[in-house]
């Protein structure tokens, strides 16, 4: 698994919690003492969050830490996103000949013109 894998999974766990609380990214960044900015940026696999931050979020949630590294239950929407954030990452990490070259290849995928 890749560090970027990790993040994304961290963060993609941490939006799930959120959300069975009924939270917004705000009231979790105020229950935990962050900036929404990076309650999302850590729930888009952005930011390599520190582990006392982790711990922060965890009680904010009031859930154990250990919570934060299980499996996500994920239905296909959250799949999706999860991918998509991978795939976006990735060609932010490529120069425009092959970001054109793979923008062909998914048109022709999805019969796209």
């Amino acid at each position: 698994m890749t560090d970027k894998e990790v993040l994304l999974r961290v963060g993609a766990r941490i939006r799930e919690l959120r959300k069975e609380k009924g939270l917004t990214q705000e009231a979790l960044g105020e229950k935990g003492g962050f900036h929404f900015s990076y309650v999302g940026q850590v729930e888009r696999g952005e930011k390599n969050v520190a582990l006392l931050n982790l711990a922060k979020i965890a009680e904010a949630l009031d859930v154990d830490i250990s919570q934060l590294f299980t499996p996500i239950n994920q239905d296909n929407t959250e799949k999706s996103q999860s991918d998509i954030q991978e795939i976006t990452y990735m060609l932010n990490q490529q120069d425009p000949q092959k970001i054109a070259l793979a923008k062909n290849v998914v048109r022709e995928i999805f019969n796209y013109k």
